[in-house]
């Protein structure tokens, strides 16, 4: 497990000073959330900038995923939309081909996966027909996954169609495919009341691929700084550790971005002891020899 970054609260960085800015402090991973500044599909430019950050990334040593969750991007009126969701076919169509330049991105950046969710249903539209919409378009996705070598994070997020991580079963049982895989955002689970975090991450360990992180209070979806939530860190990284992730664990602060530099610094003071500790705990060194 390493400690990564999501750029969604860096808004206000150029993004390779802002990949500088989180090496500098010891953060080994960054989630880029492509957005209006940062490899924008309209922008003519963005595989020239695509190119400058592998090559920052390697330089740095730097892993990554691709966060697609940017609020304005594919409509200026409406946050998040069109979804996969969207009743109307040509939405839905615009959220695909943006989630196929994002398996493009990746895949250039050698990635470990693209991050995504469903969006919100309408709801005039009958639940079933709102599941219709997303399976059918990620069956599209997923093949194209599968294609560039690129793993799908599927993020539950409260208030969406898939909300919760039973919802993110239900998904996997109508599509079973190692190309689809969990993105867990530890505060959506805490403020939505799913269970107790150590367990839930023992029960979901094998399809983790991406993990979210941050404070929150229950029934409040506000990604808060540490300690000004009520949640629990030591236990859930513990189980991390414990059940060998592997991947990044990625600070989501994206209402931060105006205080980014004592936010990545904080974060890291708070949660690199903690992993640190977790690590040493569940190492094979640490293991008393057998009699």
């Amino acid at each position: 497990m390493y400690l990564g970054y999501n750029t969604n609260g860096l808004a206000h960085h150029e993004p390779l000073a802002a990949l500088r800015l989180l090496a500098e402090q010891g953060y080994q991973g960054v989630a880029l959330t492509i957005d209006h500044y940062l490899l924008n599909p309209r922008d003519p430019d963005w595989q020239e900038q695509l190119r400058a950050i592998r090559t920052e990334l390697g330089r740095l040593g730097m892993r990554s995923v691709v966060e697609t969750g940017a609020r304005f991007l594919l409509d200026p009126r409406r946050k998040h939309e069109p979804t996969l969701v969207t009743p109307q076919a040509e939405g839905r169509r615009r959220r695909v081909a943006f989630l196929q330049h994002a398996l493009r991105v990746a895949e250039e950046l050698e990635s470990e996966c693209v991050s995504l969710w469903s969006g919100c249903a309408d709801p005039d539209i009958p639940s079933e027909e709102s599941w219709g919409y997303l399976t059918g378009e990620l069956e599209q996705l997923l093949a194209e996954a599968e294609r560039r070598q690129i793993v799908l994070g599927f993020e539950p997020e409260p208030g969406m169609l898939v909300a919760t991580l039973e919802d993110f079963a239900r998904l996997k049982q109508r599509l079973p495919t190692p190309w689809l895989r969990l993105t867990m955002d530890l505060g959506h689970v805490f403020c939505q009341r799913e269970g107790p975090l150590p367990e839930l991450v023992r029960r979901w360990a094998g399809e983790l691929v991406n993990v979210h992180i941050e404070d929150m209070r229950r029934g409040v979806h506000e990604h808060l700084m540490f300690g000004q939530g009520q949640m629990e860190f030591p236990p859930v990284i513990d189980a991390l550790a414990g059940c060998g992730y592997t991947g990044g664990l990625y600070v989501e602060l994206s209402r931060h971005s105006h205080m980014a530099p004592q936010a990545v610094e904080q974060s890291y003071g708070f949660l690199a002891p903690l992993i640190q500790a977790a690590q040493k705990k569940h190492s094979p060194a640490s293991e008393e020899p057998h009699a």
